[in-house]
């Protein structure tokens, strides 16, 4: 029987109970206080009152909850004696039909954990889109976390919790996240075209204008279509624009996309979501008919990662104007030059300057984002409010020194280029730590032709400093540049430095800000401020028109810029809500 919210916020509470019934395995306490929090405005409301409940009973009541699970593949499971719902999920994991072999590694693995940590591994086997993972995701999810820290992995086990009651909760409300399945699959089909060397290896990487980077394009592109964008196109730089026309010609546009390259080695979900969470709303808009006194622009960003070519933010650079022609000459490690590279593509040089927008066209630029860092994962929150894009600089440096032999060479004589850098290196951590919310990384550090019986003498490294606001940012670069200098004084080493970029500090439009706030409020899930402390494509649109952020909640910490980067469909499926409530909300605003 499927159950209504209306039944769960006016009926009695027994029976609301009966109803919610094998939610917490063997735990019905946590409905039972949960309920105290009705009525509730939404599904995702009664699954965060639940998150909370669980949150505030203390470490001993979550260990029992815990305990109170079964082993994954276990003996339990083979005497039939599991509850219905955890007998259900494992078997769409496949692990009511394990191997011999699969069944001993299982046990070995659930006897290694309980040994470490005291309690069984809990993990929500139907996966991130809901329908199961696979015995081998299973047992490779099992071994990584066999090597985490027994307070973090208390953690995981109760978001695992959450994410088992999430699914269950569907379930009896006959809730289907379908537009976020929908965006999920669509994650996963791009994922497929990666660069040479990297898609051998079964990992993502998708830089500037590669094969792999225009067959994406060719994607996006013919996803769009399917999804009834009037207008579709891959610009002079390589982006990928959709244009779903407004109901009156001539009206003012809303901008929104973000970027589809990676890193290498990449997660699926960076930029990306950016570009499907509001294709999906387009999709459906066209379904209906509807027009909206706006057009929708979504752009599907180009370049934004800085990994071909040294310039970075080309896709989006290039809408405000900001796209120096010296880039073109720019080369990659093969050596081939950019416009090299956009000849080959197909793409028009000349016609860059073109691609320039004229704010006056434009209502505003959006961005859905994941987060790519732990708060909101840690937090149990499904979406945040971007208050500001984190102000950047980036160098690639140099010092140089003298090789010599490593063993004739004494300490106090040396010019070691690499110890230099170390030192510095050290410094940067400590000096970042002083401010809130500023953060110095060494992310680049390489001794050239480097031997193990010779003194370094040369070291390659680069310097990424970020802070909330300019000033502060600017603070810690003068002090770390000025350290740099007195290292390399005191050492008898040489350094040099190449500003490869400079980002303002983009604090987010007020009224956007309101607007991606009015949205979340209508879903029932929590409003989280918080500063962005990655850079984003709307930090290069802030420059000429007001825009706003909205963080998605990431799976494993909110690792990003690695394979493991997630989310879950439910999670995608409250972005598109979101995004759907602010272009209605903007439709009846601008009526």
């Amino acid at each position: 029987m499927t159950i209504t919210l209306e039944q769960v916020n006016t009926a009695p509470y027994k029976e609301v109970l009966a109803l919610l019934d094998g939610l917490h395995e063997h735990s019905p306490w946590i409905a039972e206080q949960a309920l105290a929090a009705r009525p509730f405005a939404s599904l995702a409301q009664l699954k965060h009152a639940m998150t909370v409940v669980l949150r505030d009973a203390g470490k001993d009541a979550q260990i029992k909850l815990i305990q109170a699970h079964p082993e994954l593949a276990s003996k339990t499971m083979v005497s039939q004696s599991l509850t219905a719902e955890s007998s259900n999920e494992q078997s769409k994991a496949g692990l009511t039909k394990c191997t011999p072999d699969e069944f001993s590694t299982i046990q070995k693995l659930n006897s290694d954990y309980n040994a470490k940590f005291g309690f069984p591994f809990i993990l929500a086997v139907r996966g991130t889109r809901g329908d199961g993972l696979t015995k081998q995701q299973i047992m490779a999810i099992f071994e990584r976390r066999l090597r985490n820290h027994p307070d973090f992995e208390l953690s995981e086990c109760l978001r695992n919790i959450h994410r088992v009651v999430e699914l269950r909760l569907n379930d009896k409300f006959g809730a289907h996240p379908v537009l976020g399945n929908d965006v999920w699959d669509w994650h996963e089909q791009l994922a497929q075209y990666s660069d040479p060397g990297y898609r051998e290896k079964g990992q993502l990487t998708v830089t500037y204008l590669t094969e792999a980077h225009r067959a994406c394009a060719a994607f996006i592109v013919g996803k769009m279509r399917e999804c009834g964008f009037d207008d579709v196109k891959i610009d002079a730089v390589g982006n990928v624009v959709g244009v779903y026309h407004a109901a009156v010609p001539g009206s003012k546009t809303l901008l929104t996309g973000s970027h589809y390259d990676t890193v290498r080695n990449a997660g699926k979900y960076d930029g990306r979501l950016g570009i499907f969470a509001p294709m999906a709303c387009v999709r459906e808009l066209h379904r209906q008919a509807k027009r909206l006194p706006f057009n929708i622009e979504v752009v599907g960003f180009a370049e934004e990662e800085g990994q071909r070519y040294k310039a970075t933010f080309l896709g989006s650079g290039a809408l405000v104007g900001d796209f120096k022609p010296e880039w073109l000459d720019q080369k990659d490690v093969d050596g081939m030059p950019m416009r090299e590279a956009m000849a080959h593509a197909g793409l028009n040089t000349a016609d860059i300057a073109g691609v320039k927008r004229n704010p006056d066209n434009y209502l505003g630029f959006v961005e859905m984002h994941i987060e790519q860092g732990p708060v909101l994962n840690e937090l149990d929150i499904p979406l945040g409010i971007v208050t500001s894009i984190n102000g950047n600089v980036r160098y690639l440096c140099e010092i140089t020194g003298v090789a010599s032999h490593a063993g004739t060479t004494p300490m106090n004589r040396r010019r070691d280029a690499a110890s230099a850098t170390a030192e510095l290196a050290l410094y940067l951590e400590n000096r970042a730590a002083q401010d809130a919310d500023s953060v110095g990384t060494m992310g680049m550090l390489q001794v050239p032709n480097g031997s193990i019986n010779v003194v370094p003498g040369r070291c390659l490294f680069s310097l990424d400093m970020r802070a909330p606001v300019d000033t502060q940012r600017d603070a810690m670069i003068s002090d770390v540049l000025a350290e740099l200098a007195a290292i390399c004084e005191r050492r008898g080493v040489q350094h040099t430095l190449e500003l490869t970029e400079r980002a303002a500090a983009a604090p987010s439009a007020p009224a956007w800000q309101q607007r991606w706030e009015s949205a979340v409020q209508r879903l029932g899930v929590p409003l989280y401020a918080m500063p962005s402390g990655a850079g984003h494509d709307a930090m290069k649109l802030h420059k000429i028109m007001p825009q706003a952020m909205l963080f998605v909640r990431g799976q494993n910490s909110g690792i990003s810029h690695n394979p493991l980067e997630s989310t879950t469909s439910c999670d995608i499926q409250l972005a598109i809500d979101a995004f759907t409530h602010l272009i209605n909300a903007l439709a009846i605003d601008l009526q």
